[in-house]
């Protein structure tokens, strides 16, 4: 007999919690925050709004459901499954967050607050999760599929990604490292640099395009569901060993960068969560490209 449904409701601590957990009672946050000119009770209606959109949503699942709740910094220790609706309550970058450990579960992103979250990917009023609880099982239903990063290096570790990928140092000091291109007749150029930054078209409203826009660039930044990626390499310096000709580029389809770790250590990470990072060691080769799973974005 097939297991029903299980909604997993994804969202983080909000600010105002933290800063109650840190001062101990509501009274002596308010008096921290007085103290450098802010008021507590703009924090606490933010928090007031994420935890009434839960709410909304938690009554929404249909009753022959199950659910699970996991907050953000519990996201690398929560097994998803396979029958899992995953519903993102928060900001846009809590749903890249949690797509880095599913497996083509369908996700719907719900905005608590419209007027601080652009809406990029959670674009969903919480009155409307019932609705798109009810349509996202199905195949037919409207969901946008976007393409996805991912790092594979020699030893098997894998990590991917929804809006970039970053290689470099722990600590974002100088990384030293081998770079080439798979098909280019095995050049390959030695580097020191502040890292290398390979991003989706998703990410390309984020950090991709923060670099891109820096540098001007002539590249064209890809859509959100196109098989492209650009790729950066972050304060490239010049020296007697380390170039700076391979700085930019794109990969479509099956292209791959390469980078060969030339130092003690490397990190490869995620959409900013440095936490849950792969670890590389002198002489590893990690290979990043398009990823062969989506994410399946409902609305």
């Amino acid at each position: 007999m097939s297991l029903a449904p299980r909604v997993v409701l994804v969202h983080r601590t909000t600010e105002y919690e933290e800063l109650v957990a840190r001062h101990g009672t509501h009274g002596q946050a308010a008096f921290f925050l007085r103290s450098r000119g802010r008021d507590i009770e703009d924090v606490a209606e933010r928090h007031r709004r994420e935890r009434r959109a839960l709410a909304e949503v938690t009554s929404s699942v249909p009753l022959t459901w199950r659910q699970a709740r996991v907050q953000r910094g519990d996201l690398d220790r929560f097994l998803f499954a396979p029958e899992d609706v995953v519903v993102v309550v928060g900001q846009d970058g809590l749903v890249a967050n949690v797509a880095k450990y599913l497996a083509g579960q369908p996700v719907v992103g719900i905005n608590p607050d419209p007027r601080r979250n652009p809406g990029v990917l959670v674009r969903h009023r919480p009155d409307q999760a019932g609705k798109l609880l009810a349509t996202s099982l199905q195949r037919a239903s409207s969901a946008d599929e976007l393409t996805m990063v991912e790092a594979v290096a020699d030893d098997t570790q894998r990590l991917v990604a929804l809006n970039e990928i970053y290689l470099g140092a722990a600590g974002h000091q100088t990384a030293r490292y081998r770079l080439g291109l798979d098909g280019d007749r095995g050049v390959v150029e030695p580097q020191a640099s502040s890292g290398v930054l390979v991003g989706t078209g998703t990410g390309a409203s984020g950090w991709i395009r923060s670099v891109w826009q820096e540098r001007a660039s002539e590249l064209a930044l890809p859509g959100a569901s196109e098989d492209r990626l650009l790729w950066f390499v972050r304060e490239a310096w010049p020296s007697p060993v380390t170039g700076t000709s391979l700085v930019a580029g794109a990969l479509a389809g099956g292209g791959r960068l390469s980078l060969t770790v030339e130092s003690d250590r490397l990190i490869v990470f995620g959409d900013g969560m440095e936490g849950d990072a792969l670890e590389l060691t002198w002489g590893q080769t990690v290979r990043v490209g398009v990823a062969g799973v989506r994410l399946r974005l409902v609305g």
